[in-house]
């Protein structure tokens, strides 16, 4: 699953260390929330969505499984 948390961290070409550290987790858990794996509080969704500019939202970061693969996340569809 390409999630859109995934395509827009890819897009900004940031790597999971950078992300990680700049909203105070750890790469294996940014990386089981991307792949989908893990569900990520209601509070590190925010700090995801903040941290990309609301360019992916809460609810694309909470249930990735509704816009995966071919969902344009720029446009929150």
């Amino acid at each position: 699953m390409n999630s859109p948390l995934k395509q827009v961290r890819l897009k900004r070409n940031k790597t999971l260390q950078e992300v990680a550290d700049a909203i105070g987790t750890d790469t294996g858990n940014l990386s089981r929330i991307e792949r989908g794996q893990q569900v990520p509080s209601k509070a590190m969704a925010e700090k995801l969505a903040k941290y990309f500019d609301n360019e992916v939202t809460e609810t694309q970061i909470i249930y990735p499984e509704r816009f995966a693969d071919g969902a344009n996340v720029a446009d929150g569809q």
